[in-house]
């Protein structure tokens, strides 16, 4: 991957269930800001896409499977990746600063976990947004094999 990271995590199971660790303060390139939870109840949907100027976003798959995007930048011309995760094999994307990016639910009850190396600042927001289908619908529609 040449726009963002993804780091394998490791998981401890035992009779009373399982565990994973997204991430320790170590971990953060840019320190830790806020930790938030988006869940998405019907599969198929989609929310996409914006980039952060400072921010670096952390995300996981805690329930559920969804596919990524990621973009360098707005346009037809620009340089596009895609991810899968999913809760049954614990990975964690890296997303750094200027990179656009957007997530789709592939299964119903889906729940990302996010953690921000900044805190989110309604008053001014550090993102800039641009539309779902800036680069097509079809894009949502097939997986990258």
């Amino acid at each position: 991957m040449d726009l963002v990271k993804v780091r394998d995590l490791t998981v401890h199971q035992d009779e009373r269930g399982y565990l994973f660790e997204m991430a320790h303060d170590y971990d953060m390139e840019n320190g830790f800001g806020q930790v938030y939870f988006v869940h998405i109840p019907v599969k198929g949907t989609i929310r996409a896409f914006h980039k952060h100027h400072e921010l670096i976003d952390y995300f996981t798959i805690v329930k559920g499977s969804a596919k990524f995007i990621f973009t360098d930048k707005a346009g037809n011309d620009a340089k596009r990746e895609e991810i899968t995760l999913t809760a049954r094999n614990p990975q964690m994307i890296i997303v750094p600063p200027e990179v656009y990016h957007g997530w789709k639910s592939l299964e119903d009850d889906t729940i990302l976990a996010s953690v921000g190396s900044e805190v989110y600042n309604s008053e001014d927001p550090d993102e800039e947004r641009i539309a779902w289908d800036t680069y097509g619908k079809e894009i949502w529609e097939k997986l990258k094999k």
